[in-house]
């Protein structure tokens, strides 16, 4: 990540001075150890009998402490997901032989499917498998439309049948985008068997394009992450679909994972052979093109030759500054990958090089979801991925180098908190809209038994949520603070949010493994102020997806960026809240549609919602 243009010149050259100090205070140290160690070797020499082995017992690594008081904020979330009307099961199609499909559950998207202006809901489902004799079918995905009226409760009307919908598949993740700019979102699913594309049209309605589009990707491929994004500004949305491993039935039962050697178990994907991607080009008229290969993102493992991408998580941000659309992809087990875009259609892997490929000892780790936010007073750029079980969740932070990245999970106090749980979907929110993004992280584990070999583990997981307090980083949130409903131990995948009641902060949504989804209210106390934006492209995409607005307010600046395919196999819903805290109006505002064009707009009222359309 680059200085970023506020940043002051004196603080660079001060981190420089900090360095070389270190650099040298550590060669001193380097050169006590040696004579150390040397001495030791000589004196063991010496001393007679066995050696001793003693046992170490490993702590936690402790969150670090700052010498400020803090005093958190609270704004507490409560569950309404059966009082407003999501009846709503997550079906796996289980039947005992613990297929890892199964496991890994499904995502949900608060989009406008009918065009009335407010959040609807997409919920993913799974299908029974074509090779169970018997057993309940699946109902397929469900829609849900907001009927929710100004000033009262949350209400959802399940609008399921006759939307184009509901056909049954065994679906994994959403990704919306207004790829024909008809001002109607459409919507991508992803699946065991291929994707598939539904086109908006109108009033709820969709219709299957998969094979017209030529985006369904083959029938023995296994799609999980995908977003919508303009790879090269020319106004249209291109596409970027993930696929997790190579799996079939035979596959899994040969991989045979057992949790205590002998008692068939979900298990991880070392076993599997990984898989491409997919990068299909928007040529109008409703068709695409793939490709994926002149693209620049079918990576092979050095070794071996073989595909070695394993996604779960896509974000797409620009994340040097240059004004094209990158991509930052979660693999589990093997190394992230950052496709940085190439300017000409093509993009270049460069996750090794940008720090966000390993961990800080140069290992891989599980990962599953993702975001990107400029979470810092001074507007750094974190990516956030959530980690496997006692793996922390990543938070690799923009360095004053161009495109380079740290992970500082500890030293922002997120990682001794988030080592335990298996963490899934991330996102960054202003929870209390203080004007500072907060990160947020949805858990559960994989295997139903696994306390019977790890006790510390759990396979229903509670949610974390971590305050950002500026200077004194993240602070972990308790149920005193947001509720006990945001803590409910769930087998937690997928998050999104939206702002489903008009009140200005976001509400969210969590869904599980063969369960039911929570729907949060956010019930924050009314002394926070806000404004919200919708952003409209006319040049650009429709949809506005990679447009930055920095808006200042009572001397602080927030950035934000259009996006809508962020967590875990999931979306949310576009507009942008920015919290003002205890400022009183908003100073300015500035916005970076794609493609580079600069507007100023009139700064809104606190507590409204404005639709900014892109200038001429």
């Amino acid at each position: 990540m680059s200085q970023h243009p506020n940043e002051p010149e004196e603080w660079v050259e001060s981190d420089d001075r900090a360095i070389r100090t270190g650099l040298r205070w550590s060669l001193v140290a380097l050169i006590g150890l040696g004579v150390v160690g040397v001495g030791a070797f000589f004196a063991l020499r010496k001393t007679a009998g066995p050696a001793k082995v003693q046992v170490t017992a490993l702590a936690a690594p402790q969150t670090v402490q700052t010498a400020q008081k803090l005093t958190l904020p609270k704004a507490p979330f409560t569950e309404v997901g059966s009082a407003a009307g999501l009846h709503f099961s997550h079906f796996t199609g289980a039947t005992g032989e613990k297929l890892l499909p199964e496991t890994m559950g499904a995502g949900a998207a608060f989009f406008d499917a009918d065009g009335d202006g407010d959040a609807d809901l997409l919920l993913v489902n799974g299908d029974r498998w074509p090779w169970a004799a018997s057993g309940p079918a699946s109902p397929g995905c469900a829609l849900y439309r907001n009927d929710t009226a100004p000033g009262s409760p949350i209400r959802f009307t399940d609008i399921s049948a006759g939307s184009g919908l509901e056909t049954p598949f065994y679906g994994m993740g959403t990704a919306v985008g207004d790829y024909d700019n008809d001002g109607k979102p459409d919507v991508l699913v992803t699946a065991v068997g291929g994707a598939h594309l539904f086109h908006n049209e109108g009033g709820g309605r969709f219709k299957d394009v998969t094979a017209s589009a030529g985006v369904g990707g083959g029938p023995d491929e296994w799609s999980t992450a995908a977003t919508w994004f303009d790879l090269d500004n020319d106004g249209d949305l291109d596409l970027f679909v993930g696929s997790y491993v190579k799996w079939s039935r035979a596959i899994d039962a040969e991989v045979g994972y057992k949790i205590d050697g002998s008692t068939r178990a979900y298990g991880p994907p070392m076993n599997f052979q990984g898989t491409f991607p997919h990068l299909y080009r928007n040529e109008g008229g409703g068709r695409f093109i793939d490709i994926s290969k002149e693209g620049g993102v079918q990576v092979t493992n050095p070794s071996t030759g073989v595909p070695a991408a394993k996604s779960l998580g896509v974000v797409a941000v620009d994340f040097n500054g240059d004004g094209y659309t990158d991509l930052i992809v979660a693999n589990d087990t093997v190394q992230n990958f950052v496709f940085e875009n190439q300017r000409d259609g093509r993009f270049k892997e460069v996750g090794a090089l940008t720090g966000i490929a390993f961990d800080s000892y140069g290992n891989t780790r599980g990962a599953m979801g993702i975001d990107a936010a400029r979470f810092t007073d001074d507007g750094k750029l974190g990516i956030a991925i959530g980690n496997f079980a006692n793996e922390m969740t990543a938070l690799y932070v923009g360095n004053t180098t161009p495109g380079l990245f740290t992970d500082e999970s500890i030293s922002w106090g997120v990682g001794p908190a988030s080592r335990l749980p298996l963490k899934f979907g991330v996102l960054f929110l202003d929870w209390d809209l203080d004007g500072r993004f907060d990160l947020l992280s949805v858990n559960g584990h994989l295997e139903e038994e696994i306390t019977k070999v790890q006790a510390s583990q759990k396979y229903r997981q509670p949610a974390q949520l971590f305050w950002n307090a500026g200077a004194a980083g993240f602070v972990p949130v308790g149920p005193e603070q947001a509720g006990s409903a945001l803590f409910t131990p769930i087998v937690g995948r997928g998050c999104a949010m939206a702002d489903l009641d008009g009140d200005g902060d976001d509400d969210l949504l969590f869904t599980q493994t063969g369960g039911s989804p929570l729907l949060l209210r956010n019930d924050r106390p009314a002394d926070r102020r806000w404004v919200r934006l919708k952003l409209v492209g006319t040049r650009a995409n429709r949809d506005a997806l990679g447009a930055t607005v920095q808006l200042k307010a009572g001397g602080k600046t927030q950035w934000r960026t259009v996006t809508a395919n962020r967590g875990y196999l999931s979306s949310s819903a576009l507009p942008l809240t920015f919290g003002l805290g205890e400022a009183t109006a908003v100073e300015s505002i500035d916005i970076v549609w794609p493609g580079g064009q600069r507007q100023t707009v009139p700064a809104p009222q606190p507590g409204t919602l404005t639709e900014v359309r892109q200038a001429p």
